[in-house]
């Protein structure tokens, strides 16, 4: 993606990406950590996305967590990029994604939707909506988001 993001690290062993927001509130630990979760119709892998500030003290993601760090759309461009390192990696995934809360799906809905143009290039982007999984429509509320890679 074309939009600024932050360099993450990866550790390879366990598909999870690290990487630091910084503005206003400090400096806080992101992670982008990826784990299989079932199948998807054409038998790839699915892997499910789950996304938030490391808890130094638990050692767990917080998906609740607000950091107000005024850099939003820089920390959702960071995420959908390491979505695209996953997917170019590994050939025969997808990749799961639900909002912690119906807010944060709406705000991954409208980062899709606002680029919709360059993720179409280079994955399927499907929504779950009414019991049943269909190609990404704008105008549309889905409950959750799932990308594979295109086949070229």
């Amino acid at each position: 993606m074309k939009k600024e993001k932050y360099p993450y690290i990866l550790n390879e062993t366990t598909a999870r990406f690290d990487f630091e927001s910084k503005g206003p509130n400090g400096t806080v630990k992101k992670t982008v950590d990826y784990y299989k979760i079932g199948r998807w119709i054409d038998g790839s892998q699915v892997y499910n996305l789950a996304f938030g500030d490391w808890d130094e003290n638990n050692n767990v993601i917080n998906d609740l967590s607000r950091t107000d760090n005024n850099d939003r759309d820089k920390i959702l461009a960071t995420v959908a990029s390491t979505v695209i390192d996953m997917v170019a990696a590994m050939e025969h995934i997808a990749i799961y994604a639900e909002g912690s809360t119906p807010a944060r799906t709406r705000l991954y809905q409208i980062a899709i939707n606002n680029n919709k143009k360059e993720i179409e290039g280079i994955l399927n982007i499907y929504g779950y909506i009414d019991e049943k999984w269909q190609l990404f429509e704008s105008g549309k509320n889905y409950e959750a988001f799932l990308v594979t890679r295109k086949k070229v």
